[in-house]
């Protein structure tokens, strides 16, 4: 069913991929970009993040922000900063967090798996920021990130991974937040052919990237229809991805901090939750179980256990973040649409409860919800049955980085 195919990568000399890798252009914003980027003239925040060369006050929607990339882009090739290979290849990546190592393949997936559902959604894209990679793509001409996708493992690649791992790595760093990042390329035409051939009847789903596929299904389209001879063969027709096995994933929670408790004072809140939940003070800062939610307001932790029947056999009722926003966050924190409600912001849960804590302390946030976690299963379970997940459902770590592989779409 999906096709997955090698490519020309283009990718930083050995000597300098430490130097060159960055997190994805969305997990910091610009000031934290530019920060980060300080110095360092091969970060590839230069081409992601482009409006870290340009004055502080330039919006990064602005048109030369699109063209700074692009031309940081092009400097980097010509630098020799980044090489592309002269023949499509495949690449194996290692990211090893905490002891736990996820090993996925580094391809291109076509655009046209995407609309056909054979690479899975499970949320909603905002039009602002599909629009913002969708220019990036279009302007830079290239996949400068990966989408992070999951298949379900059967054990039918097992042995090609493991012919894979035995390579030799080309890059092999550890970066600043302690996070292992190695990548082997995959030369052998017979083993390139086997890992293509091995995903012909996969579903692919997205974990991470849904604005990134969104665009290259965008320009992808738009470009068939400026060239309407087009074979698909052409590479825009192609988007890159790091395919993973389900089993080798975890997801944190995705936490949720709010500014205040609906003009309500805490023994009227306090009330209207113990109406639909089981409230027991000084109970642990993350649940201990599925469909738990831990609570923090006024330097007290609480556990709010449901009182209702949770249905389990819907893939998005039973979800936990559900439960929260229809019992909590709506009826009683008037939170409708949290996807563009100012008053709710959400925290992904590698920066922990300390985090959550540090906020609602501080008086910029009233109250705080410590979620269970979203488990792989629920995603896919959700995206077969063509269903969206509420917004900030998972929080995948460690988070790809961008700058070891780009595919050209020119």
């Amino acid at each position: 069913m999906a096709l997955v195919k090698a490519f020309k990568g283009i990718r930083p000399v050995k000597e300098l991929a430490a130097r060159v890798a960055e997190l994805p252009y969305d997990v910091v914003d610009s000031a934290e970009a530019r920060k980060i980027a300080e110095g360092n003239e091969y970060s590839f925040f230069h081409v992601t993040k482009a409006e870290i060369d340009l004055p502080p006050e330039t919006d990064p929607y602005d048109s030369a922000v699109y063209a700074a990339g692009r031309d940081n882009l092009r400097n980097f090739i010509k630098k020799g900063i980044l090489v592309q290979d002269s023949e499509p290849l495949l690449y194996l990546y290692t990211q090893i967090m905490n002891g736990r190592a996820q090993t996925g393949l580094a391809a291109v997936v076509s655009i046209d798996d995407y609309i056909a559902s054979r690479v899975k959604k499970h949320e909603l894209t905002r039009e602002d920021k599909e629009k913002d990679r969708t220019t990036h793509l279009d302007v830079s001409g290239a996949n400068t990130g990966p989408v992070f996708l999951i298949y379900r493992e059967d054990g039918s690649k097992r042995s090609l991974f493991e012919r894979g791992a035995a390579l030799a790595p080309e890059y092999d760093f550890t970066a600043a937040d302690g996070i292992r990042h190695i990548v082997r390329v995959i030369r052998d035409r017979e083993l390139i052919g086997a890992f293509e051939n091995s995903f012909r009847n996969d579903i692919l789903y997205i974990a991470d990237g849904h604005h990134r596929a969104a665009s290259a299904v965008r320009v992808g389209t738009a470009r068939r229809e400026a060239h309407p001879d087009f074979t698909g063969d052409e590479e825009f027709n192609f988007f890159l991805a790091v395919i993973f096995p389900d089993n080798e994933l975890a997801i944190m929670p995705y936490n949720r901090v709010v500014k205040d408790i609906h003009g309500r004072d805490e023994k009227s809140f306090m009330n209207l939750l113990r109406k639909t939940f089981d409230v027991k003070e000084e109970g642990p800062k993350v649940p201990s179980k599925k469909g738990n939610i831990s609570m923090y307001l006024k330097g007290k932790w609480y556990t709010l256990a449901p009182l209702f029947r949770i249905d389990a056999s819907d893939p998005i009722e039973g979800l936990d973040v559900k439960i929260l926003q229809d019992n909590i966050l709506q009826p009683v924190l008037g939170i409708d649409n949290p996807r563009i409600d100012n008053r709710i912001h959400f925290i992904g849960g590698i920066r922990g409860t300390d985090e959550l804590e540090k906020l609602v302390d501080s008086g910029k946030y009233a109250v705080a919800f410590s979620m269970y976690p979203t488990s792989i299963d629920e995603l896919m379970n959700a995206a077969d049955a063509d269903k969206i997940m509420p917004p900030k459902s998972t929080w995948f770590e460690p988070k790809l980085r961008d700058g070891l592989v780009i595919h050209s779409i020119e």
